[in-house]
């Protein structure tokens, strides 16, 4: 079945940096649109990062634009979300989201990593 697991978050002082890892399995990743999403506590879960087939187009909102870089490795399965300039409001539980364009249309969600900036 599709899985994708997430990971790489954790405690960082603002400033800092970490990457982001997801592993997908289940289904054929060069066929999905990857996208990493945040959920801080008590707001709607937002889009920070998405990235095409083959990684030759990215978007981004502006609160991250310049600080987040999203890319993906088609032979490992993998798409990465790099974190740099990290604010106190970077803070949230972020995820990972496939959508596939294979014939079968589905959408999936990772687990989540927490990220925390603090001092």
């Amino acid at each position: 079945q599709v899985q994708l697991v997430e990971s790489g978050g954790g405690l960082v002082q603002p400033g800092g940096s970490l990457r982001l890892s997801c592993v997908a399995s289940g289904f054929t990743f060069s066929t999905a649109m990857m996208r990493w999403y945040r959920q801080a506590p008590g707001k709607e879960r937002e889009q920070v990062a998405f990235i095409s087939f083959t990684g030759a187009r990215t978007e981004y909102p502006d609160a991250v634009q310049g600080r987040f870089t999203i890319s993906r490795d088609n032979e490992k399965n993998t798409v990465y979300l790099q974190l740099n300039s990290l604010k106190l409001e970077d803070t949230a539980i972020y995820y990972c989201n496939a959508r596939l364009y294979d014939g079968s249309g589905g959408t999936y969600w990772g687990q989540g990593t927490q990220v925390t900036v603090s001092s």
